[in-house]
């Protein structure tokens, strides 16, 4: 089964080169030239990959990942000019997989695409079953099915609202969430100053998760934006 990538540049020359270059890795290509054609893509074919750049008219790269997001949780490879440091930041902490700076050698890129495949299949999509049931993220395991979460082998006493909570964080690793968007998906109704409320929970949450309920090292605040819960390495 050849699968499916979608390249997302403004520039075709290099979507092109793109494209040929994946083709003769044995993969289909569809090709967007803006943020919004690429959303009509999604929303019409299935794709198993994303490469997309940063800077394009319509809607730039970084707002239509936020909105993908939303609804898929496919491998994203940001791809952009721009290397700076906060640059790289920006894009992985907004939901990117992987960042490539232009210009890119070929091979490397190929890599990548072929990296974050495998473990797209290892780990499966977001909406998709999970076969182990288990998302694992450093010391804490949460069980789908239980709607559990355990710390250091020990199961986490959450309220409901708290396991929402957990739930959206744990499937969503890495991504933040603003506080607006939290409150909407938890309590699924419109936001009116959430603020306190999220901030609450997440205190609550943090005292029974953190050894440093102080000094997080999992549901970290990104000033400005929101929370997200810290990607951390399992070690085995």
């Amino acid at each position: 089964m050849n699968e499916c990538v979608l390249v997302v540049d403004d520039d075709r020359e290099i979507v092109k080169a793109i494209g040929l270059l994946l083709e003769k890795e044995g993969y289909r290509v569809l090709k967007a030239y803006d943020g919004m054609e690429a959303l009509q893509i999604l929303a019409e074919q299935s794709v198993r990959l994303i490469i997309m750049d940063v800077m394009m008219p319509k809607l730039d790269g970084l707002s239509a990942m936020m909105k993908i997001r939303e609804r898929q949780n496919l491998p994203i490879i940001v791809l952009s000019a721009k290397t700076e440091e906060t640059d790289k930041v920006l894009g992985l902490s907004m939901g990117a997989d992987d960042y490539v700076s232009k210009p890119f050698n070929p091979q490397e890129l190929a890599a990548r695409v072929k990296s974050q495949l495998r473990r797209y299949t290892l780990l499966g999509d977001i909406n998709a079953v999970h076969e182990t049931d288990e998302i694992w993220n450093g010391r804490l395991c949460y069980r789908l099915e239980e709607h559990m979460l355990y710390a250091d082998g020990e199961p986490v006493k959450l309220t409901a609202t708290e396991t929402k909570i957990i739930d959206l964080f744990m499937r969503n690793r890495g991504r933040i969430f603003p506080a607006e968007e939290i409150y909407q998906r938890i309590w699924e109704e419109p936001s009116f100053a959430p603020e306190n409320t999220v901030m609450v929970h997440i205190r609550h949450i943090r005292e029974k998760i953190e050894l440093n309920p102080k000094e997080p090292e999992y549901i970290k605040v990104v000033w400005g934006i929101g929370y997200k819960m810290e990607k951390i390495e399992n070690h085995s």
